[in-house]
């Protein structure tokens, strides 16, 4: 059973810092599942996307699948004592829920994260490195021990903003270049290669590859595809009497086969099967 989480806030250019899309692909949370999100003070916002939080309640013993199709950005995750900061997630991810539990998360900005690391993004795509490795048993200790004491989502933001001061990273105005970048990518439909974005900033391909390996971790092309693809399952789900051909046109897919394996590599059913699953009385989840 496949869902669409609708987080349903689409900015606009030039009205918005937003960089992350606001879809994210989940199936069966038909249990008692919940997300909520919380703004970010604005004193980190150059870096921090926004703060979340997960959390369920399942029957003693049972165990329920959520899955996601991951943005191009870092998740800083603390759920059952460990504090850990998981890079860009190439594939699906699935988390198995079981009993009562929460996770919760600071999402940086695509690049946001890369003055923390110290390193190119790329060393973090498809992995995962705990806090400790980068600030130290003690910090990340501290860190971890106030978050376990907070109740509420806003004593959680207060817990995580307050830590992330403590180390602020280095100025780097590379970021704020690749967060407009990232802002054309996500939100102008005329931008539909990677030489368009090139362009658009009078950057050479390759210097933007470049510039996507260390701060983001992904390739400019994959961030792209990704943002099309999470569209692309939000308007089948949502309109699912759309001939999904259409769909595919209107985010810049003009070959249909290769819409077809682009979807069904990321998303794990053919458009036509997943637009048909949507219809059946498995709706997009709204939030």
């Amino acid at each position: 059973m496949w869902f669409i989480l609708v987080l349903v806030d689409e900015p606009q250019i030039g009205r918005t810092r937003h960089t992350a899309s606001e879809y994210g692909l989940l199936n069966g949370p038909s249990f008692d599942f919940r997300l909520d999100r919380a703004e970010v003070s604005p004193d980190l916002a150059g870096h921090v996307e926004r703060h979340w939080m997960t959390s369920w309640n399942l029957p003693g013993g049972q165990r329920r699948p959520v899955t996601l199709l991951p943005h191009p950005c870092v998740n800083l995750v603390y759920e059952g004592g460990a504090l850990i900061a998981f890079g860009v997630g190439r594939e699906l991810f699935t988390y198995a829920c079981e009993g009562t539990g929460r996770a919760f998360g600071v999402k940086f900005r695509p690049g946001g994260f890369q003055p923390y690391l110290g390193r190119p993004m790329t060393e973090l795509t498809d992995g995962g490195i705990p806090l400790s490795a980068l600030w130290g048993e003690i910090d990340a200790g501290l860190f971890a021990h106030d978050l376990s004491r907070a109740r509420r989502l806003d004593d959680l933001v207060e817990a995580a903003e307050f830590h992330l001061r403590r180390h602020p990273p280095r100025p780097d105005p590379q970021i704020d270049h690749v967060g407009e970048i990232i802002q054309v990518m996500l939100h102008d439909r005329t931008v539909q290669r990677v030489e368009d974005v090139a362009e658009r900033f009078s950057l050479s391909p390759r210097s933007l590859q470049r510039l996507f390996g260390k701060y983001v971790g992904v390739t400019p092309k994959w961030v792209l595809q990704r943002y099309r693809l999470h569209e692309a399952a939000a308007r089948l789900a949502a309109e699912h009497t759309r001939p999904w051909a259409e769909v595919a046109v209107e985010l810049g897919y003009f070959d249909q086969s290769h819409f077809i394996r682009d979807f069904t590599r990321a998303v794990g059913m053919t458009p036509a099967a997943y637009s048909e699953a949507c219809a059946q009385d498995r709706a997009p989840i709204s939030t």
